[in-house]
């Protein structure tokens, strides 16, 4: 075989792998690549979480952490509401949702990983002044998760990885 006939099969080869995985993100449908299964990000996830939580300083009660969970346990139902209305499927059935308060005033940042599990950062909490603004912060973060942003950049890495490995 010459080399014009391999580099047209291999590429066609590739192009067929690719299309198979490409997906659409929930709520704007846009195309995203798929390339590792979702459950796998999220048991990596829910570990490296877990070091989070060892690691890491944490307010484990109080106003702040209550009202955390109140204002994500709104998000996870309204989530679910919204799907259920657009007789879709609910693309966060599987998440195992999750929220801890950091205590580190120095960072000021918030994060949801794959599955719902959810940090803040009490640093943050200055910035955000009050619920609605916390609630905006979170919301952002969750959007990230329901719409499957690191399974898309996990799946780039590996794309990435073994186009310059060959």
């Amino acid at each position: 075989m010459n080399r014009r006939n391999f580099i047209k099969y291999i590429g066609c080869g590739c192009g067929g792998f690719l299309l198979n995985s490409c997906t659409t993100a929930p709520i704007t449908d846009r195309k995203q690549l798929k390339l590792i299964p979702e459950s796998k990000l999220n048991a990596q996830a829910a570990q490296i979480y877990e070091k989070v939580k060892e690691k890491e300083k944490l307010i484990k009660s109080g106003n702040t952490l209550n009202e955390i969970k109140e204002i994500g346990k709104k998000m996870e139902e309204s989530i679910s509401e919204y799907f259920y209305q657009q007789d879709l499927r609910d693309p966060t059935s599987n998440f195992r949702w999750e929220y801890i308060l950091i205590d580190n005033k120095k960072i000021k940042n918030a994060w949801c990983m794959p599955g719902g599990k959810i940090a803040v950062y009490s640093g943050l909490l200055d910035i955000t002044k009050n619920k609605n603004g916390l609630a905006a912060v979170m919301g952002h973060e969750v959007a990230h998760a329901v719409a499957k942003h690191s399974v898309e950049r996990a799946s780039r890495g590996v794309l990435i990885n073994t186009t310059f490995q060959i």
